[in-house]
């Protein structure tokens, strides 16, 4: 099954939770607790069970970063080789992609658009071309935009924008340079915790 193309705002209701796939935060809220489909206002959904609630886990993950179930049962194989905490380990990989680090830069409104302007080759990664967006970055890389795609209407006004962005602990930004830089991997607290990562370590762990 290939990637979504529907509504946003759907899966936001689905799930009673905004994911950040749409850059109006406030048109998403209004509706967030009317589940989509005819039946939406009035019904009142079952308990989903152990199974249930690891299957609404796991897409809510594949949605938020745009992801196929292939590529989650990877993260997840690699997260459970890694000495430490399964559940950490598989949020880092999922933060340190390429594309979740240029939209927690601020440099894309969605993940989804940092995964399109990725693939159109609209940055440099320490300073040479890189437009794979599930590149895992790592500490000291340096994620630049193209100073040839810096002149574009989409990045109009960057530098000021920059200098509002509320970053992350583990991310840096330069305004100067229109470029954001890696000193640190993701904290607990950096985490949005939109899903919980240890129903899908568990999905994958009996499949």
């Amino acid at each position: 099954m290939g990637r979504y193309t529907g509504p946003r705002n759907k899966i936001a209701r689905r799930f009673g939770v905004n994911l950040g796939l749409k850059s109006n935060s406030a048109k998403v809220a209004r509706r967030l607790n009317q589940r989509p489909g005819v039946h939406g206002p009035g019904s009142r959904p079952k308990a989903p069970s152990s199974f249930g609630k690891q299957l609404i886990e796991k897409q809510k993950a594949k949605f938020m970063y745009g992801i196929r179930e292939r590529q989650l049962r990877r993260y997840v194989d690699t997260a459970r080789s890694t000495r430490g905490n399964s559940g950490t380990m598989l949020l880092e990989l999922l933060e340190m992609r390429l594309d979740n680090v240029i939209y927690r830069l601020g440099f894309a409104a969605t993940r989804a658009q940092a995964r399109q302007m990725v693939n159109h080759g609209m940055f440099v990664l320490n300073g040479k071309k890189m437009d794979i967006p599930s590149h895992v970055v790592k500490i000291g890389d340096t994620v630049t935009i193209k100073p040839n795609k810096a002149k574009k209407k989409l990045f109009e006004g960057m530098d000021e924008k920059l200098e509002k962005q509320e970053l992350p602990s583990w991310l840096t930004a330069d305004r100067a340079t229109l470029s954001g830089k890696v000193v640190s991997k993701p904290g607990e607290t950096d985490f949005e915790k939109l899903f919980d990562v240890k129903f899908i370590i568990e999905y994958f762990s009996t499949r």
